[in-house]
């Protein structure tokens, strides 16, 4: 990633204001962000490029947490530094802290009730698609050599063919990718 800028109070507003409005108005938790978090963030504020954005989800992704949240974390230090950091991380926290103390209250009411499980039901099968959506675009960015599809290939059959956990599948493949970039780099010297 390139330096990290400086911004000042209006950049960090926008910045609390646009992660507040991610993390106020999607549904379905990090994954289902992700989309939003790329338009907002490469497209209209051009703060991040493609390239960027693409190693902030896959570092975010493998520290443990929210991807959201460490996501937002990743752009906000890009963007302003610590300040930064704590203002993106702020504006994605902050609707949900607010959402789950009005939900719990109302929630322990009224969740046996047939309509608001029925209303569940709908929200997760859009989510669903909003997750599959940004697994399409994380992949069209990744995927653009046979290396890339041989490693995601291989890390899919390690999780849903063996059911191996997440964490030996990244290192894997990071070991991986470093044994490709050494033996690229010997081959050219």
């Amino acid at each position: 990633m390139t330096e990290v800028r400086r911004a000042g109070p209006r950049e960090l507003a926008v910045m609390f204001g646009s992660f507040f409005k991610i993390g106020a108005f999607t549904i379905g938790g990090g994954y289902a962000m992700l989309p939003l978090i790329e338009r907002e963030f490469v497209e209209v504020r051009g703060w991040v490029t493609d390239e960027e954005i693409v190693d902030v989800f896959a570092i975010a992704q493998s520290l443990p947490g929210v991807i959201a949240i460490n996501t937002s974390i990743f752009i906000g230090y890009r963007v302003a530094g610590v300040v930064g950091a704590l203002t993106a991380a702020a504006g994605m926290i902050l609707p949900s802290f607010f959402s789950i103390l009005a939900i719990a209250a109302l929630l322990v009411n009224v969740r046996d009730n047939l309509w608001v499980q029925k209303a569940f039901a709908g929200v997760r099968a859009g989510v669903t698609a909003m997750i599959l959506l940004a697994g399409i675009k994380l992949g069209k960015a990744i995927l653009r050599n046979p290396p890339a599809w041989v490693i995601a290939g291989l890390s899919f059959l390690a999780l849903v063919g063996f059911g191996l956990h997440v964490i030996p599948i990244i290192l894997s493949g990071g070991l991986a990718g470093l044994i490709i970039q050494a033996i690229g780099r010997a081959r050219r010297a």
